[in-house]
């Protein structure tokens, strides 16, 4: 049988192998669960990857902002338009340009992993490069798009990366689907940082750890709703959608993801000019009244949000400290007025 099994499955495309091998293994963890052996462990799955690279740019985005196309505004109400990034080996890839003077770059790729370590690993590395080339292909596009005669700098490279992990195929039960997330939202427990440069994974053993015991960061956030799950940190956030019920949508997270990071960018460019000895200064249109709206926006529940995307909503906000950031930033706009 096994190697009827074989030919059979040496006659199909790369996809349907890596298809069927996900179902294959779904199915064996759900009869080990329905036996009661069921000990959750590092398995196969499938990660759609969003980052995100904010960086502020100020009145010089001008130019981008004028080619770029229309995009409906997000839960932070901030005027926005998107150009193709362009990235290489990245499904899709959009340059996201704000009115207030941020760029938001946002990078989605497909992955399928042998282990949650091994996505970490991908993760640190790629952080090592992606920032250098989002600052470099914002200003090509820039000068690209410059008027005539116009001067233009040089970007400096977007300061972190916050990463979005969709969960899609995977063979865990409830328990193991748990520790997965928070693994996902928070994977430097995996890796050994030590070299920047160099980072490695700790072993399988310590990923097999966690999970055995169900482990869990202090300060991440879980939200969701029914089946679907989701965990917000520091760094990331990680969500399991399910397709047959109505479930919050990943969209909807990257939509609110992309205004939290251009606002922490925005009020980091002013926080900064304070801690730097000096007055901040911003267009009347984006002074502290702006940054004020857009924080009632963000914190403040509407009478159509569901349950669902109101704590995602809740856990984002929390774990990113952004209403913290733009209270401060509200304040230095308000005191550096003439």
């Amino acid at each position: 049988m096994a190697q009827i099994l074989d030919t059979a499955l040496n006659q199909c495309t790369p996809e349907e192998q890596e298809a069927f091998r996900l179902r294959l293994a779904t199915l064996r963890g759900s009869a080990v669960a329905a036996s009661g052996a069921d000990t959750p462990r590092p398995a196969p799955c499938t990660v759609v990857s969003h980052k995100f690279l904010p960086a502020y740019v100020g009145e010089q985005i001008a130019s981008l902002y004028a080619v770029g196309a229309p995009s409906p505004s997000g839960p932070g109400g901030l005027e926005r338009r998107t150009l193709p990034a362009g990235h290489h080996s990245a499904q899709s890839s959009t340059v996201h340009v704000y009115g207030c003077g941020v760029a938001v770059v946002h990078l989605e790729e497909h992955h399928r992993v042998e282990s949650l370590t091994d996505l970490a690993v991908w993760r640190y590395r790629t952080y090592l490069q992606e920032p250098a080339w989002a600052g470099e292909r914002i200003t090509q596009l820039m000068k690209l798009h410059a008027a005539e005669g116009t001067p233009s700098r040089e970007v400096p490279a977007p300061q972190y990366v916050l990463s979005v992990y969709e969960l899609r195929e995977h063979s865990w039960t409830s328990a193991g689907l748990d520790t997965a997330l928070q693994l996902l939202a928070t994977p430097s427990v995996l890796v050994n940082r030590q070299d920047p440069e160099n980072v490695v994974s700790l072993g399988p053993d310590v990923e097999a750890a966690k999970f055995s015991e169900g482990w869990a960061h202090a300060e991440a956030v879980p939200f969701g709703g029914g089946v679907s799950k989701g965990v917000a940190g520091w760094s990331g956030v990680s969500y399991h959608p399910q397709p047959d019920e109505r479930a919050l949508t990943t969209s909807q997270i990257v939509a609110l993801e992309l205004d939290v990071q251009a606002l922490w960018a925005l009020s980091s460019h002013v926080l900064h000019t304070v801690e730097d000895g000096h007055d901040p200064v911003m267009p009347p249109e984006y002074g502290w009244r702006f940054l004020r709206s857009a924080y009632y926006r963000l914190t403040t529940a509407r009478p159509t949000e569901t349950a669902q995307h109101r704590v995602m909503r809740e856990a984002i906000l929390t774990t990113s400290e952004l209403p913290d950031r733009l209270r401060a930033a509200q304040d230095a706009l308000r005191d550096s007025r003439p």
